[in-house]
């Protein structure tokens, strides 16, 4: 290719990210903005649900874990039904669920109620953020998809920071229209759901070969360059989807993932607990909660840039996890609210900010619906972290009747959960190379014609 023809092809590859992304990426986000606000809202119904349906600490806990529970059984079949009936039918579908469910829980009556629809609250979401990182396997080269990931995951900073002020100010709605505070956190949360699943309908491209905002140059590139990374060496495509769930390297990387719920419930178990110390009202409380995840989005922007600009992964893994291990045990120690707080937004940046990279590594080695399927594993697995941390930290609180074993405890996953990805990283590589090595000495090996195919290609 000449130097001129290199330089146009590089403006085209420019302009076709950069259509793709603005024309893409607000929609998703936005879309997981919603999904954010309904699975995190139930923290903020808490503050008043609790005593106005006599639901205990125990019944609360096993009732909100319950989402994580329903979301492990169906995050993998709903997945592979994605990759096979398109994205745009199965997240309005998805929306359009969990809007429903999120409505009827400002409703719930009883304790069994509670319990059923949180379960299928975690049924109708699942599959939506593993999809969606599927998807964007389908628009972007692998370049491309750490960024990519960072702006999609912005919008679950966003959404703590909006989701933390709005929650706040519906609890004062208390009475309004004679729903309770907690009752106008779900119908209001959930509503924004069921309109998005039409704007979905109506808007989302079944592919990029159907994008209308795309034009023919755009589309022929972008099909060229993800057909040539899908034929790259290393790459796996089972006859059966389900077979991802095989691969040892599916479940290395679920073993490491776990780590980073654990350390997300850690955040959401101590945060409210620091800002309620400052002695404000619930709308304040809410607004002050927004501070870490500003510090968050600028992470979530900033990491995954850098290591797409150095061409570094591991430590863009390892040192945010690392980082947030340390600020999660500093924020029982310190003194002072104020240096607490300060902790828990590093701890909150450093979490978040870790996953970017880690989600654009299921992508190397798997493809197709054996994608959607191991990305879909992984996520599924570690979100039992969410299930685990929500039982687990009020027992260890409560035999030990201290606020920093249970902050060690999940500082000590994320070490650890952080320390792995050196060996999870060096098997991937191992398998890479020895792919690649068979690869080359299969294309190397003599082919032997036919006399048949000899004289036709004479012909």
């Amino acid at each position: 290719m000449t130097p001129i023809d290199t330089a146009a092809d590089d403006a085209l590859a420019r302009r076709t990210i950069a259509t793709v992304t603005w024309r893409l990426m607000p929609l998703l986000g936005v879309m997981y903005l919603v999904a954010y606000i309904d699975r995190q809202n139930i923290s903020y119904a808490k503050l008043q649900m609790v005593g106005d349906l006599g639901l205990s600490e125990s019944v609360y806990g096993l009732g909100a874990s319950l989402f994580f529970l329903g979301y492990f059984l169906c995050e993998v079949p709903a997945n592979v039904i994605l990759e096979r009936v398109g994205a745009r039918l199965w997240f309005a579908r998805i929306m359009a669920t969990w809007g429903l469910i999120t409505v009827l829980l400002g409703f719930t009556q009883n304790t069994v109620m509670f319990y059923v629809l949180r379960f299928l609250l975690g049924v109708a979401e699942a599959g939506f953020f593993p999809g969606v990182l599927f998807v964007l396997t389908l628009w972007f080269p692998q370049k491309h998809r750490a960024a990519m990931i960072g702006w999609f995951m912005i919008a679950s900073a966003v959404a703590n920071a909006v989701g933390a002020a709005v929650g706040g100010a519906l609890l004062d709605l208390d009475g309004a229209l004679g729903l309770k505070g907690w009752q106008w956190v779900f119908v209001s949360t959930g509503v924004p759901a069921l309109f998005l699943a039409v704007i979905v309908l109506l808007v989302l491209p079944e592919g990029p070969e159907k994008a209308p905002w795309l034009d023919r140059a755009g589309r022929d590139w972008l099909s060229r360059t993800l057909e040539q990374e899908r034929e790259a060496g290393g790459k796996v495509e089972h006859g059966n989807p389900f077979a991802a769930l095989l691969d040892r390297r599916v479940w290395m990387l679920a073993s490491v993932y776990v780590a980073f719920p654990l350390g997300a419930y850690g955040l959401s178990y101590w945060l409210p607990t620091v800002v309620r110390s400052f002695g404000v009202t619930n709308t304040v409380n809410g607004f002050i909660n927004i501070i870490p995840w500003v510090v968050t989005g600028f992470a979530l922007w900033w990491v995954p840039r850098h290591s797409s600009r150095t061409g570094e992964q591991t430590w863009h893994v390892v040192g945010p996890g690392l980082v947030a291990a340390a600020a999660l045990a500093l924020s029982v120690v310190v003194p002072g609210s104020g240096l607490k707080f300060a902790c828990l937004c590093v701890a909150a940046a450093g979490i978040f900010s870790a996953q970017p990279v880690f989600w654009s590594l299921p992508p190397t080695f798997l493809k197709g619906a054996s994608a959607a399927a191991g990305i879909a594993a992984i996520n599924s697995v570690g979100n039992l972290g969410g299930f685990i941390a929500q039982n687990a930290v009020p027992m260890i609180r409560d035999r030990s009747g201290s606020d920093l074993v249970p902050m060690i405890f999940l500082s000590a996953c994320l070490v650890v959960g952080s320390c792995l990805v050196f060996v999870v990283l060096g098997a991937l590589q191992r398998d890479a190379g020895r792919r690649a090595a068979v690869q080359s000495v299969t294309s190397k090996a003599p082919t032997v014609a036919s006399p048949h195919s000899s004289a036709q290609a004479v012909r």
